[in-house]
């Protein structure tokens, strides 16, 4: 796999700290990287279902012994059935710095998505306006100047290709909602397990073949760049292509 760049700045929880339930990929004073586990809200929703920011902080103050409230900032989103590589920060400062790297386009961020079909070159830009409806929480590619559309920008990559199916790695350059899953949609090529935006070609249960592989920034307070890594599970389809995964599936 290219590009995915070697982990950066790991540092192993110390061995008389109690195991976080998320897994946890670095930790220091400011920031928190963890790997989200699919189907779990990112944070608290009208589900009511255990989420993942309220899990951390439960975690972090019985792994810290903190008392009171424990905070932690929400630096980046992932939709609920995705999984993989999230950033969270544990100051104000961190949370400031690092929501002004996501406004500057700094703070790096890579999947990768399994596709049916494929798409028409083996690497692109996708540029689509995306209009969300908050009342059903659904995205749709619209024309330029509609009102309320924002722009959403993606370059991709082919990586492989298997039983119908595409193996793309995938950078955002804009995080809307749903971007990847609706720009793929919107070019022919729904990702895999996507019920909401593939629901012609997916069947009921499968689960969405997109993960977040790479995250990467600059420490909010040193001069270091980090990037930490992730891979799928070792599922189908993420299996089709277990050689070309950035860390081994398990």
């Amino acid at each position: 796999m290219r590009d995915f760049g070697p982990l950066g700045g790991l540092k192993p929880m110390a061995p008389t700290q109690p195991k976080s339930a998320i897994p946890v990929l670095y930790e220091d004073n400011h920031v928190l990287v963890v790997v989200k586990p699919v189907n779990m809200p990112t944070q608290e929703d009208e589900s009511g279902d255990r989420d993942l920011l309220t899990a951390l902080k439960d975690d972090l103050k019985v792994r810290h012994n903190k008392p009171g409230n424990v905070f932690l900032g929400l630096v980046h989103r992932l939709d609920r059935p995705v999984g993989g590589a999230m950033v969270f920060a544990k100051t104000s400062k961190a949370a400031s710095r690092l929501a002004d790297a996501v406004r500057t386009r700094t703070f790096g961020k890579s999947y990768l998505a399994v596709v049916h079909g494929s798409p028409k070159h083996s690497a692109g830009r996708l540029v689509h306006h995306l209009l969300k409806d908050s009342r059903t929480n659904t995205v749709t590619a619209v024309p330029a100047g509609t009102a309320g559309a924002k722009e959403a920008i993606l370059d991709y990559e082919v990586i492989g290709q298997a039983d119908g199916l595409t193996l793309v790695k995938v950078m955002l350059l804009t995080g809307r909602s749903h971007q990847i899953r609706v720009q793929f949609a919107t070019i022919g090529c729904p990702l895999y397990g996507d019920q909401r935006y593939g629901a012609g070609r997916n069947k009921t249960g499968q689960q969405i073949a997109l993960w977040s592989v790479l995250v990467s920034f600059d420490h909010p307070t040193r001069a270091e760049r980090l990037s930490f890594e992730s891979s799928p599970p070792a599922d189908y389809p993420w299996t089709l292509w277990t050689d070309r995964m950035p860390t081994p599936l398990k």
